[in-house]
């Protein structure tokens, strides 16, 4: 910053950002911050303020990395404690590391090689199901009745659908069903319309079908769409929700918080103190996997996701144990229990994210 616009004679009565009434001996606004400048600006002074901000920016995420990566704990600590000026704002440093991290892991995700394997299990899957129907045609008539206690009747219905009528449905029939009935009997009509006719227009499909042409159904009728090819369709997907998982991550963290709180209810931490110490956490999470994606490109080999692994490990229990201010056995406990709930949760999560994805792909 330029020393020029610090000078008394530069400085004026009010703030000229919020109209705060200022000193002359004031530097700054103690309302809002900004610099007690009359100075015009000059070119000069915003080369040197854009570099003063990358300077401070740059001494702070030193800090924030430094205080992350070999001092578990501390950083959280210190951030309740008031000491905030020294270290990024949590939040926007997981959302920085989170997008890094998720570029970095995209470039180790071959998508065709997705597809080419769906294929190869397509192709399994109707090799298997023709050899499983030659088997049972040569088994005699009476003695496939028994085959229903097996749970094979089903799959025998199933297998002999060849067209959209064999399982077609009136708007009728489907309003006395369910909700998720109704929903199931839609998409597999839908998808097997789509695959009989090629028919890609819901309001042409819908009334070929005889069904209402609502807002609804014909969302319905592209999502069955969507469905009949999955092989081209999935790629795309995954990309979709890969892309959105760090703001999914951002959401689900508060509500996993809730949990650490009660687990931690007697101890005097706010739900707001849980949850920077589990961005702090997940925010390393990031930084090592990131540096492990880049080891293995560079061919260290997938042994370096083993020792990423139990590095963060170790250090969530050295985190734990230094915020919480627990005893051994204390932390222990409480460690393998966070991590089984976070587990489950994570589990439950990402099933509810990409179905969702999906239904807004």
């Amino acid at each position: 910053m330029s020393d020029s616009r610090l000078l008394r004679k530069y400085r004026g009565e009010t703030c000229l950002n919020c109209n705060h009434p200022l000193d002359v001996s004031d530097k700054f606004c103690a309302q809002c911050g900004q610099l007690n400048t009359l100075k015009k600006l000059k070119v000069g002074d915003f080369v040197r303020e854009f570099f003063a901000s990358i300077i401070s920016y740059d001494s702070r995420l030193r800090n924030t990395l430094t205080a992350l990566l070999f001092k578990p704990g501390k950083i959280s600590e210190e951030y309740i404690k008031g000491k905030r000026r020294s270290y990024v704002n949590p939040f926007r440093f997981y959302l920085s590391v989170s997008i890094i991290f998720f570029i970095i892991y995209g470039f180790s995700l071959n998508f065709d090689a997705i597809d080419y394997n769906i294929r190869k299990l397509d192709n399994l899957s109707e090799n298997t199901s023709n050899t499983f129907k030659q088997e049972l045609s040569e088994v005699p008539k009476e003695d496939l009745a028994h085959l229903d206690s097996l749970g094979l009747n089903k799959y025998l219905k199933n297998d002999t659908i060849t067209s959209y009528k064999d399982i077609y449905i009136s708007e009728q029939e489907l309003d006395s069903l369910s909700f998720f009935t109704t929903l199931d009997k839609r998409l597999d009509l839908y998808q097997q319309f789509y695959e009989d006719t090629s028919i890609t227009n819901a309001a042409l499909g819908l009334d070929s079908l005889k069904h209402t042409k609502t807002y609804y159904h014909r969302y319905l009728y592209h999502k069955g769409v969507q469905l009949s090819d999955v092989t081209s369709n999935l790629s795309s997907v995954l990309g979709y929700f890969i892309n959105k998982l760090p703001i999914i991550i951002f959401f689900y963290l508060p509500v996993f918080a809730l949990f650490v709180w009660l687990l931690y209810i007697r101890n005097p931490f706010s739900y707001a103190e849980h949850i920077v110490f589990l961005f702090h956490i997940q925010s390393l999470f990031f930084v090592l996997y990131s540096f492990a994606f880049i080891l293995s490109y560079i061919g260290v080999g997938q042994i370096v996701f083993y020792g990423a692994t139990l590095i963060f490990f170790f250090y969530l229990y050295k985190a734990m144990r230094r915020f919480y201010k627990q005893r051994r056995f204390k932390t222990i406990v409480k460690f393998i229990i966070v991590n089984f709930v976070f587990l489950i949760l994570a589990f439950v999560g990402a099933i509810l994210s990409f179905l969702v994805s999906f239904a807004i792909f």
